[in-house]
């Protein structure tokens, strides 16, 4: 039988990526835009479910930010995201889908978590406090599909990627995540002649970062393994696996790189009197290599494509 896969998200950066992926597979995609079906609307996505018979969701759909739009906007982040989630997911039971997969973020371990990070850090200390609201959603949805499971027997599993960007990715000034953000930084300040581009925080906190078309494989891979060969890797209350690259890098490091792809040859200072966010964020990501699959894109080329990207279609503006 054809799959019939719902993309719930299809317009952001990560569906849009599952798009691209998923259109080379024998299936066929639905999507539906916020006009047609608001995900916040628990009757709407219910009844959205009942009128179609999808076989596979991948919930993609969520409110994302950086540092600054977590603070700023912190109820948001977190009655969205467990809106769109609860509504997705109970849609999706409802309507007797055969397989899920939710995507969260790597925001839900602890902040002092040990490096790199393995999923069985989850619960085990603090969050970091600038997207504590964000990362609280996105552990609830961790849980709602392990119960799911536990309850109904249901195939519904959980990736958890890292910082991710790549096309479609926002490049608001206020809303941002750090790469995206610096991208246009460097790019209007090379634009300007500026001779300075100013970093928030001290530039030695590490991230890692991943290309979003890696993440969009990776995703179809782990919802491709059979489910004895997942249930023997994957703990029935620990489901969520890791997606990552393995290697990360400073801000300072990343600033370097990001100036060297868009031309910038000025000087650049770091305004230590705003916040770092997480020491350090690397993933382990043993158990996703455990189930068949490795990161194929190297940073600075996956930079490289997403400035182009950038600099085609204006997309730094999108959100303005």
């Amino acid at each position: 039988m054809r799959e019939k896969v719902f993309i719930a998200g299809h317009r952001g950066m990560v569906g849009s990526a599952l798009v691209r992926r998923l259109a080379r597979e024998p299936v066929e995609i639905v999507t539906a835009t916020r006009e047609q079906l608001d995900l916040t609307d628990p009757a709407q996505t219910q009844k959205f479910f009942a009128a179609r018979n999808i076989t596979q969701v991948y919930l993609a759909a969520a409110k994302v930010g950086g540092i600054h739009a977590n603070n700023t906007w912190p109820a948001d982040f977190i009655l969205d995201n467990l809106r769109i989630q609860n509504g997705v997911i109970a849609g999706a039971h409802a309507a007797r889908v055969r397989k899920l997969l939710f995507l969260g973020s790597s925001c839900i371990y602890p902040r002092d978590a040990e490096q790199p990070i393995a999923e069985a850090s989850l619960l085990d200390g603090h969050l970091e406090v600038t997207n504590e609201p964000y990362a609280v959603a996105k552990i609830a949805g961790i849980k709602l599909c392990e119960s799911v499971n536990r309850q109904y027997g249901t195939d519904f599993r959980s990736v958890m990627p890292t910082n991710l960007y790549g096309p479609g990715d926002n490049f608001d000034r206020e809303s941002s995540h750090v790469l995206p953000s610096l991208l246009r930084k460097f790019h209007e300040a090379v634009q300007s002649g500026s001779p300075v581009v100013d970093v928030w925080g001290t530039g030695t906190p590490r991230r890692e970062f991943m290309h979003v078309d890696d993440l969009a494989d990776a995703c179809v891979h782990v919802m491709a393994v059979p489910k004895d060969w997942f249930d023997a890797v994957v703990p029935p209350q620990r489901s969520h696996i890791n997606v990552g690259t393995g290697e990360d890098i400073s801000i300072q490091g990343l600033a370097q790189l990001i100036a060297d792809v868009t031309g910038f040859s000025g000087s650049i200072r770091f305004d230590d009197s705003k916040p770092d966010g997480t020491p350090r964020k690397l993933l382990d990501i043993h158990l996703l290599r455990s189930l068949g699959w490795s990161p194929h894109i190297a940073l600075p080329d996956g930079i490289r494509s997403t400035f182009n990207w950038f600099a085609t279609t204006n997309g730094a503006y999108r959100g303005r």
